[in-house]
């Protein structure tokens, strides 16, 4: 299995994406690492013999891996766990950290379908941008601490799955938490966030834009590019709705993915630069969205620029 191949983030609170453009949810644990680029060194041309390395065994599922035991506790949810190892320590991750762990799952027939064991390589990500069972569970551990998890397919991905090739049904993950960290602190809510001041210019489309920081270069992205950024979103009564800033991960897209005041706003701008933009309903998601939980009327961005090719 690819890295964090079933712990399922969600999207972005608000997905920069139109309405009928879906960016691709990030997996849950750290990117794979490429290639290294130092050239390979000769070797002899293989054999007929020759056999491909075998992949590694499956670990073995648990003994209680079809229910959860007797002395399993359960929570209103219908969480089932065991702690398996204490922790170290009393404090708990939040649901805005991120967190560090090894894990293995298995569905209750005792088929293991991920396992970053097995990979050697722990997976990072936000505590609540995996699966609900998981987000309840590990604000429940602390550091140090190996639960065993029975997940009831409604907090998992359900009795029939609409992911392609996610397990279905109940789920059974041994969980260790080998670290956390707080989120970073939100940005500030911009003093002129309820609308562009008069040193801010605007484009013929009404969007508006004022450059907070200066970037480097005379190369701006095309439309075609794939750009990767910071941000932050707010309303125009101050009310965050996203931030990559808080999540403490860029997002890298296509620029034609986005809400039309992204394609064009980001466009303008050079590598290393920092603008901030207000963001006409028309070019963002409209004064009633179609699209459940996006922010409705004008919105406010704070983007820097940090790469595109």
């Amino acid at each position: 299995m690819k890295p964090g191949a079933f712990l399922l983030l969600a999207t972005l609170a608000v997905p920069l994406a139109a309405c009928d453009q879906t960016p691709p949810a990030p997996t849950a644990s750290s990117a794979p690492t490429p290639a290294s680029s130092a050239p390979a060194a000769q070797t002899a041309a293989p054999t007929a013999e020759a056999k491909p390395p075998a992949e590694p065994a499956a670990l073995p599922a648990p003994p209680d891996v079809a229910a959860p035991p007797a002395d399993a506790q359960k929570t209103a949810s219908g969480l089932a766990f065991k702690v398996l190892t204490p922790g170290k320590d009393k404090a708990h991750p939040g649901p805005d950290d991120k967190v560090t762990v090894h894990y293995t799952g298995w569905t209750t027939d005792g088929k293991m379908f991920d396992s970053s064991v097995l990979r050697g390589e722990p997976a990072t990500f936000g505590v609540s941008g995996v699966i609900k069972g998981w987000t309840e569970a590990l604000q429940l551990m602390s550091k140090g601490e190996k639960r065993r998890l029975w997940i009831p397919g409604n907090l998992a991905y359900g009795d029939r799955p609409t992911r392609p090739g996610a397990p279905a049904g109940m789920l059974v993950f041994d969980v260790e938490l080998l670290d956390f960290a707080p989120a970073p602190k939100p940005p500030p809510v911009p003093k002129d966030v309820k609308a562009p001041p008069k040193d801010a210019t605007k484009t013929t489309s009404g969007l508006a834009y004022k450059v907070l920081q200066k970037g480097t270069g005379t190369e701006h992205p095309k439309p075609t590019s794939r750009v990767t950024v910071h941000y932050t979103g707010w309303t125009t009564d101050g009310k965050m709705f996203d931030s990559s800033i808080v999540r403490d991960e860029p997002i890298t897209f296509p620029l034609r993915g986005v809400i039309k005041g992204w394609t064009e706003g980001v466009q303008l701008m050079v590598k290393g630069e920092k603008t901030r933009f207000w963001i006409p309903a028309e070019l963002a998601y409209g004064e009633k969205p179609a699209r459940p939980g996006a922010p409705a009327g004008m919105l406010v961005f704070d983007i820097e620029l940090i790469d595109f090719r």
